[in-house]
């Protein structure tokens, strides 16, 4: 690669949002040279772009948490600075830790600063060269042109497992799939009479309007830290695959007409939505599913249902299967069959490709098939998995030679609940 090296060091992290973020965090806690690596202009992803609220860390049905560590301490610096509140789901999936974006983007900026985590905003990894079955540098498209970057071990957080496909590693593609979760274009209103509105009479309505085109016949909308202001996860482009750039394109466009359509529906039909009007859309379409790695461990609908404990877990999970891919409706099973507050081990083999020797994968692009991941992928176990590979790649060169053991004992020490 002769591209100009700009950076060099223990582990570099691709993507930004709550996993890549908590695995750098935690890498250079450890006393790794840590470079995070975003495409856009700030951190937190997802969720500083297109959510408001973080799922995941408390079970359907439960009272205890089943995340700690990094990503509870999210939370609780937020919590300080009067910038989120805890409630009830509109589907029983569990407490949700609803958040401002805003003050988000500022607690990661400070997290990262403390943990001296080199960071670079405005940058998209174009290429990964291998050395035999290792990633030796990565090439970047910068705001100084291309460049390269090295690193002992990488991490790949983008979601889209970018690093994984590029290296080589084994993945399930969205054009290969038969199924494959719809894209969702959030929004937020301001001017809402919130003491008239309720879930139950939104949802009624929906089902019974005509004259609308409503893909989606449910969902959710709710209060937020601004008075007035309402988040709604409420639009459905199915369909599309998040990997094709044409499809990509029409997506976001789609998404957009789809919010205008539920916005004339909201303030038409909706009593306390009679003066709303449109604050903002997504930075970006939410993007449930893309590219998931096939990795030394495949988790399952069964192990996710059957609450399955594993020797090797590094996080857990309580979290329904949350599948959109149902039409107009959204299927939802819990662990265990109910919402009791069950969760399962996440196995350390999900973040390890099989052909790559140096790469940890985390969050949603972890190793799991369709109904699994539509549980595993809930925003704090994002957090989880990305503090667990953060924590492994700090260990040195080859994260599948690790013990296991060892590296769950770290976790422990950090905070994390296993």
């Amino acid at each position: 690669m002769s591209d100009p090296l700009l950076w060099s060091g223990d582990v570099i992290v691709a993507g930004g949002g709550s996993a890549g973020c908590a695995a750098a965090v935690a890498a250079a806690r450890e006393g790794a040279s840590v470079l995070l690596v975003e495409s856009a202009g700030f951190f937190g992803g997802t969720g500083a772009a297109v959510l408001d609220t973080f799922y995941g860390f408390y079970p359907p049905g439960g009272n205890e948490r089943v995340v700690g560590g990094i990503g509870w301490e999210v939370c609780e610096a937020l919590f300080a600075r009067e910038a989120a509140f805890e409630r009830p789901n509109t589907y029983g999936a569990g407490t949700g830790v609803t958040y401002e974006p805003e003050i988000l983007k500022q607690v990661w900026d400070d997290l990262l600063a403390d943990a001296d985590v080199t960071t670079l905003l405005h940058a998209t990894v174009t290429d990964v060269l291998m050395d035999g079955d290792k990633v030796s540098h990565l090439g970047l498209h910068t705001a100084a042109g291309p460049r390269s970057v090295k690193a002992v071990v990488y991490i790949d957080a983008t979601g889209d497992a970018e690093l994984a496909w590029r290296a080589g590693a084994a993945v399930d593609a969205p054009r290969d799939q038969v199924r494959r979760q719809p894209m969702t274009a959030t929004f937020r209103l301001g001017g809402v009479d919130l003491a008239r509105t309720s879930a139950a009479d939104l949802h009624r309505r929906m089902a019974e309007a005509t004259g609308y085109v409503l893909p989606r016949r449910e969902g959710s909308t709710h209060r937020t830290m601004l008075p007035g202001v309402v988040h709604t996860n409420l639009t459905r482009v199915s369909g599309a695959d998040p990997t094709d750039p044409w499809q990509l394109s029409d997506a976001e466009r789609e998404g957009r007409r789809q919010v205008r359509e539920y916005v004339r529906f909201l303030t038409a039909e909706v009593p306390g939505y009679e003066q709303a009007y449109l604050i903002n859309t997504s930075i970006r379409i939410g993007v449930r599913e893309s590219r998931r790695l096939r990795g030394r461990y495949l988790l399952t609908r069964y192990d996710v249902l059957q609450a399955r404990e594993f020797a090797d877990a590094i996080a857990r999970c309580g979290a329904p299967v949350e599948d959109h891919d149902g039409g107009s409706k959204t299927v939802w099973e819990y662990v265990g069959g109910a919402a009791t507050g069950r969760s399962y081990g996440v196995p350390y083999g999900c973040l390890l490709p099989v052909e790559v020797g140096n790469l940890l994968v985390a969050g949603r692009c972890l190793s799991a098939t369709h109904s699994a991941h539509a549980s595993v992928r809930s925003m704090a176990q994002c957090f989880a998995t990305g503090q667990a590979a953060g924590t492994a790649a700090s260990f040195g060169e080859n994260p599948a030679d690790l013990d296991v053991q060892v590296l769950r004992k770290r976790l422990i020490d950090q905070g994390a609940l296993l």
